[in-house]
């Protein structure tokens, strides 16, 4: 893919500012203009844009598409015009302290738009995870910048073209280019920083925005644990579990990577596991409903991890209903796999799998599952299945993670009034609906003070005395 050169970023983002400094004030109908025509895109542009999708992975399936990266992404963007008046009302807030509460101050909090965002989105859902952050950075009254993915190129230049029929390149620009347009990008010194992807390469956005003092979100991943209670219903768990592992053929940041199993349950979640795939799935290799991984490197990255792992000794379940030999096919379709109690040096339990491949590890006393998960990196993601009230409190107010969905996995991420972030290494920030419009705005404080000169019938200003004194016993008391 060819480059970007960095003047030319340069230049777009000038122009950017310098539009959004002469626009003004943002009114709401403008707002709710600008996301409809980004809806425009989506409804325009639906049949090219999953095309191109399946185009860049080889094979993906044509109504996940549908759901997760159009209808997906219309949801928010509807939200949002649907509330944008609402949120960016002054917020009242009190006067204090005393005196300067007296005689009619007042203080407020107005949002205001932060300038221009940039936008740094994935491969794994390229329309949602570019299209969605534009409700919040819209609904704020921003100007935008984004940088598509490299690794699906037919889709980034879809998305490219199509927003360039609805938005002048002073509104919202798409710059493509490899990893270094990906670098220079995130040297611009833009308002604020929005990158969705892997921690290691967001390691190099936050050092690179750093130079700038931009503010940055981060929206990574990392390996979202499964607690399986004695109390779950195997069937529901398992057909919940799967779906949601082999949905994307398990490209999904919130994927469930691990699972813990009462170690008596083990052959159960095996058995209702193989049935759950069976169901949904009764052919994998010319299914259009299942996804290809991506292209070949992580193909053989993901392949890499389970021949370790049966090297190791680790027993493989290959979930194959029909049978097939994937070892012919012209895609990289790999069969959903579970690896049972694997131990903690394999690859498969130190590196995020991203593919439709799981451990499965037994548990006796559920604060072993509580303990394995503090030891390791705070999880985007983090799921239990069960129906013992105490047990589920018990895991959720002793591990911490960026959100958390209860018997299903995933789901916590479609809820538009909710955050959705991470917490350390899986992520800096949040956003989705209200907490997205606040992201992308900047709170400004705003204080008026009363017609009467009440610092100095206060005694807070030179020279100090008896009533300044009083004023102080006030506050300390």
């Amino acid at each position: 893919m060819q480059e970007t050169p960095k003047e030319q970023m340069q230049d777009v983002l000038d122009r950017q500012r310098a539009a959004y400094l002469a626009d003004g004030v943002v009114s709401t109908e403008a707002r709710i203009e600008r996301i409809e025509r980004a809806i425009n895109v989506l409804k325009k542009h639906e049949t090219r844009l999953v095309e191109a999708m399946s185009e860049d992975f080889g094979h993906r399936s044509e109504h996940q598409s549908l759901f997760t990266d159009i209808a997906a992404s219309v949801g928010p963007l509807r939200h949002a015009q649907a509330n944008v008046a609402k949120w960016r009302k002054a917020e009242k807030r009190k006067v204090g302290p005393f005196p300067l509460n007296l005689l009619g101050a007042k203080a407020r909090v107005e949002y205001q738009p932060l300038g221009v965002v940039g936008v740094i989105s994935p491969w794994n859902f390229p329309v949602n995870l570019t299209f969605s952050p534009l409700a919040g950075i819209l609904a704020a009254g921003n100007r935008c910048m984004i940088k598509p993915s490299e690794y699906t190129p037919a889709t980034s230049e879809a998305m490219r073209a199509g927003i360039a029929e609805e938005f002048d390149e002073t509104e919202i620009a798409v710059i493509t280019g490899g990893p270094q347009t990906g670098g220079d990008f995130s040297g611009l010194a833009f308002d604020h920083l929005l990158f969705t992807g892997a921690t290691g390469i967001a390691k190099h956005v936050m050092r690179a925005a750093s130079e700038n003092l931009v503010p940055v979100t981060l929206e990574l991943g990392g390996k979202s644990p499964v607690v399986v209670g004695r109390s779950a219903d195997i069937d529901k768990t398992t057909d919940a579990i799967m779906a949601g592992k082999m949905m994307n053929a398990g490209q999904i940041c919130l994927a469930p990577d691990y699972v813990f199993v009462p170690t008596e349950r083990m052959r159960d979640f095996v058995a209702s596991s193989e049935r759950a795939v069976a169901k949904m799935f009764p052919t994998l290799l010319d299914n259009p409903d299942y996804t290809s991984v991506v292209n070949q490197r992580h193909f053989d990255r993901i392949n890499s991890y389970v021949e370790e792992a049966r090297d190791k000794g680790a027993e493989v379940v290959e979930i194959n209903p029909a049978g097939e030999d994937f070892r012919q096919q012209p895609n990289h379709k790999i069969p959903p796999t579970l690896v049972l109690n694997p131990t903690d040096d394999m690859a498969i339990m130190q590196e995020e799998i991203f593919g439709p491949v799981m451990p499965v590890k037994t548990y006796d006393q559920l604060d072993e599952t509580i303990n394995f998960i503090n030891d390791r990196d705070r999880p985007l993601g983090l799921y239990y299945f069960g129906s013992d009230g105490a047990e589920q409190e018990r895991v959720l107010t002793h591990t911490t993670s960026g959100g958390v969905t209860v018997n299903d996995v995933v789901m916590h991420v479609a809820q538009e009034d909710l955050p959705f972030g991470g917490v350390g290494p899986s992520g800096m920030g949040s956003y989705h609906g209200h907490d997205g419009f606040k992201t992308f705005s900047h709170a400004k404080a705003i204080f008026t003070q009363s017609k009467v000169n009440v610092a100095e019938l206060a005694g807070l200003r030179p020279p100090f005395g008896e009533k300044l004194m009083k004023a102080v016993r006030q506050q300390i008391r």
